[in-house]
């Protein structure tokens, strides 16, 4: 079964706002990611002695950002190239804190390039700097890169960012995973997915679906069964939705816990989250193999009035062999009616022929073989003249009846069924001992 878990990270918006220092990695799902750059700053380190900011530089930097407030972008980034023009009067930490101005502004004009090459500018500045604005920038930098696809910069400055942090989150982890899952490097992604995944439940902290649907992908990739089945499980308890249940029962299957397969899909079928074709038809395949096949009626007919489940031939023949097998003959007898009439061969008028016979309706089932015999296609043609023969043999048309066992002994010998030849010439010999018999009662009564 064709099992799609890989999550769609392409689509996700970015849209924060880097002046406030939330990191970018909230728009990916992870839990805690505005902590980060606090983990960061809790450093235990000597206090950093940055140069100090001169009234004239804090002054450009607001006139920057009230014209970033009126989202007149134009104006702020003149503010700040103007201010930049004059850098050599300035110290390293002024000159930082304007090349991030000029950052955010690229950043809200989606220009990323831009605000990737203004923040690495910051981060050069190394400690002559605030910790806090450097480890933000450090994040930053590695978010946006990961957004630009520069995946070998977004693993370099998370993994910077990560040695200057003291006991970081998940998230840091979870992301790096995500850039390894990106560069196909499934065991390196795999690992820090596993320690991002074990940090999270060591500090009871939320684990998002889409991680664990990432975990899941990762094992798919590297087909490590048990460890897919066992993310599948977790999501399916936490998560229940239509493509986790499916999945897992589709992996059950492939390794051969069909009774486990049954069950969830079972269980998605009772939750109502089955909707393809497929899902139903499964389910009802499992069950016919389980030796249920009211249920597997009831599952078709569900999917039928769906409208997911055409009613075609094929599945209506499905439908009528689940009531066949659970003595629902009436019921069968109606689906294979209408299913005869939809087929292109005559494999389901020989089902009705059995079942008009099984049911005393001579008539039917008589017309039943001969709608098979005429529209070809059976296993065994011999079999169905049999059929036909008893028929009209049970409403008393000897004549007629012998000329099916001779057609039947007629195919059978072409086709060396031996079998199918003692049978039918059993057959042509009863009925010429009944026709005689009749014969004679018959005169004897006149």
């Amino acid at each position: 079964m064709n099992i799609s878990i890989k999550p769609s990270f392409a689509a996700l918006a970015v849209a924060v706002l880097l002046a406030t220092g939330t990191p970018l990695l909230a728009e990916f799902g992870y839990e805690g990611a505005s902590a980060q750059a606090e983990e960061a700053k809790a450093k235990k380190q000597k206090t950093r002695r940055v140069p100090s900011m001169s009234e004239t530089v804090y002054k450009k930097l607001s006139a920057g950002q009230e014209a970033i407030d009126l989202k007149d972008y134009v104006a702020a980034m003149e503010v700040i190239n103007d201010a930049l023009e004059r850098s050599k009067r300035y110290n390293e930490n002024e000159i930082a804190n304007l090349h991030n101005m000029r950052g955010y502004i690229y950043y809200l004009q989606d220009d990323y390039a831009g605000a990737i090459r203004e923040y690495k500018r910051v981060v050069q500045a190394g400690d002559k700097i605030p910790e806090g604005l450097e480890t933000t920038t450090l994040y930053t930098v590695a978010q946006l890169s990961y957004v630009q696809e520069k995946y070998d910069d977004a693993l370099k400055y998370m993994e910077i960012w990560i040695s200057k942090a003291v006991n970081p989150s998940a998230a840091p982890r979870i992301f790096l995973a995500t850039v390894y899952y990106q560069k196909k490097e499934y065991d390196l992604a795999v690992e820090q997915m596993e320690l991002g995944v074990k940090i999270a439940q060591e500090r009871g902290t939320t684990i998002t679906e889409q991680n664990w649907s990432l975990l899941t992908f990762l094992y798919f990739e590297k087909e490590d069964w048990p460890k897919v089945i066992d993310t599948l499980e977790i999501l399916v308890e936490l998560f229940p939705k239509r493509e986790h249940w499916v999945r897992l029962a589709g992996v059950y299957g492939q390794e051969g816990f069909e009774k486990k397969q049954m069950y969830s899909l079972e269980a998605a079928y009772t939750s109502g989250f089955l909707e393809k074709s497929t899902d139903f038809t499964n389910l009802a395949g499992l069950l016919m193999q389980e030796e249920v096949p009211y249920r597997a009626a009831k599952v078709l007919v569900a999917g039928m009035k769906a409208e997911s489940v055409d009613r075609d031939a094929k599945n209506l023949r499905s439908l009528g062999q689940a009531y066949q097998v659970a003595q629902e003959v009436d019921s069968a007898i109606e689906v294979f009616e209408e299913a005869a009439e939809l087929s292109d061969d005559g494999k389901i008028f020989e089902r009705l022929s059995y079942l008009y016979l099984e049911d005393d309706q001579f008539d039917r089932c008589v017309e039943a073989a001969s709608g098979a015999l005429d529209k070809g296609g059976l296993r065994k043609v011999q079999s169905v003249h049999i059929v036909k023969g008893m028929c009209l043999f049970n409403q008393n048309k000897l004549t007629t009846a012998r000329v099916s066992f001779s057609n039947c002994r007629r195919v059978a010998r072409a086709e060396d069924d031996k079998a199918n030849q003692r049978i039918c010439g059993q057959w042509i010999t009863f009925i010429d001992r009944e026709s005689k018999r009749q014969e004679i009662m018959e005169a004897a009564s006149g």
